[in-house]
């Protein structure tokens, strides 16, 4: 049997290619956007896909399930209650399907959404999509009500469970992805490891698993609707070369640049998301708007190319192009934290932790302001005084990098802490005590 997990570090998406050499053909189960991986792996094993399998309808990456129809003839399967607008073949509970001698039964495992399926491999590994993940489960309030989901998503893990504890398990996400909020870096696992080890599979209860699992939260990218939009609609074809640009014109400038190099010079009203950093497409969906004009700006074509590859994968597919070696028309002076101690006991300066609030739950710089980063073009600055410079800081300097961008391309002056965080504090921090008291 062929098996090959493939992984998207950059967003926690997993897709995987399975076959039968002997046979020639392969089944291809949740692809991305980027099919060349596969048609690539599956050329050096000897093999045809032959069709894809979609676990779900997928919220958090453009699936490749059109391109492969539409660039080379395969067909996808999915769960009806996906109410598909694209001719699909459906699946059931139960079914078994072949890639060339290697069984494949289906698992209707609803929760995360309606639709969605598991998928047992040879009657000896399971693909769980987004229902079981490595140390955690599925969330289940993005397709239908949290509480309809979690009860769901309880006796879809009570299914799984049922399987040979040998069964080994792999699952549609890996920690990275907003799909989960506790999940192991462990790509893989077996059944029984994760009844003896996965707090989501600790209780029998369904009252106490729902009460728990519903009231959890994680952001939801603004991505979404349009994702899941994209994935139910017609097939979405193969992208447009992207175009290298001399002038951007009147267009929304993502600066895939680092964030030391964005500051050292950067083009009027940029927004800086590094491309090399951690969740470079999920962040860069709270920052831009997918109807607006979009232009890369990066250091040369392979970091612009890499750029666009992560924002095609989350929804954003028409890129007008790219820039580089363009003029820099400003920039910004970054903090480090010795300095900042200095100018908050001069007064000088407003801090403003761009964090998540569970983060600054456990520790912050008493009288920082906070907003989350990505609510800061969507939701404005209110609350950031505009007499004095801000000072944007987090856990790395990642996200305080695209929080200054995005306050000084709406005229405020702002400067981040780029090397180290809250955590590096010299000074003491607060934390914040949920039963009512801080200290």
């Amino acid at each position: 049997m062929l098996f090959r997990q493939f992984v998207d570090d950059d967003l926690g998406c997993a897709s995987y290619l399975i076959g039968d050499p002997s046979k020639g053909e392969a089944i291809l189960v949740d692809p991305a956007y980027a099919i060349e991986q596969y048609l690539e792996a599956a050329n050096d094993a000897g093999v045809r896909i032959v069709r894809v399998l979609e676990t779900h309808t997928h919220a958090d990456h453009v699936s490749g399930h059109g391109r492969l129809a539409l660039e080379h003839g395969v067909p996808t399967s999915v769960h009806p209650l996906a109410e598909p607008e694209f001719a699909f073949e459906p699946l059931a509970d139960g079914q078994e399907l072949t890639a060339g001698s290697v069984p494949i039964r289906v698992i209707h495992t609803p929760g995360h959404r309606p639709e969605h399926c598991a998928f047992v491999v040879d009657d000896r590994l399971v693909l769980t999509g987004d229902s079981l993940f490595i140390g955690d489960a599925a969330r289940p309030d993005l397709a239908v009500e949290a509480r309809e989901g979690a009860e769901g998503l309880f006796h879809s893990l009570q299914r799984l469970t049922q399987l040979p504890d040998t069964y080994e398990v792999y699952p549609g996400h890996v920690a990275g992805s907003l799909c989960g909020a506790a999940m192991s870096p462990d790509h893989s696992s077996t059944i029984g490891n994760e009844k003896r080890t996965n707090a989501k599979l600790a209780s029998g209860d369904a009252q106490a698993f729902i009460n728990a699992t519903a009231s959890l939260s994680t952001p939801r990218p603004p991505t979404t609707a349009r994702v899941v939009a994209l994935n139910k609609g017609p097939f979405v074809g193969a992208p447009a070369q992207l175009e290298n640009l001399d002038d951007p014109g009147e267009a929304t400038i993502l600066d895939v640049r680092p964030a030391d190099t964005h500051a050292a010079g950067h083009v009027h009203g940029a927004f800086n998301v590094p491309a090399t950093g951690s969740s470079f497409a999920t962040r860069a969906g709270f920052v831009l708007d997918p109807d607006e004009r979009i232009v890369i700006h990066a250091a040369d074509e392979a970091e612009a190319q890499e750029a666009a590859r992560g924002l095609r994968a989350v929804g954003f597919l028409e890129l007008a192009g790219y820039v580089n070696g363009v003029p820099a028309t400003e920039k910004f002076d970054p903090v480090e934290l010795d300095e900042l101690e200095e100018l908050l006991e001069q007064g000088a300066v407003e801090v403003l932790d761009v964090r998540e609030k569970s983060e600054r739950d456990e520790g912050y710089i008493p009288g920082s302001l906070h907003i989350p980063f990505r609510l800061l073009r969507g939701f404005g600055t209110d609350g950031v005084n505009p007499e004095k410079p801000v000072v944007t800081i987090c856990e790395s300097g990642m996200r305080a990098s695209i929080a200054a961008s995005v306050l000084t391309a709406a005229g405020i002056d702002a400067r981040p802490v780029l090397h180290g965080g809250v955590h590096d504090w010299p000074g003491g921090t607060v934390s914040f005590r949920r039963c009512g008291g801080s200290g």
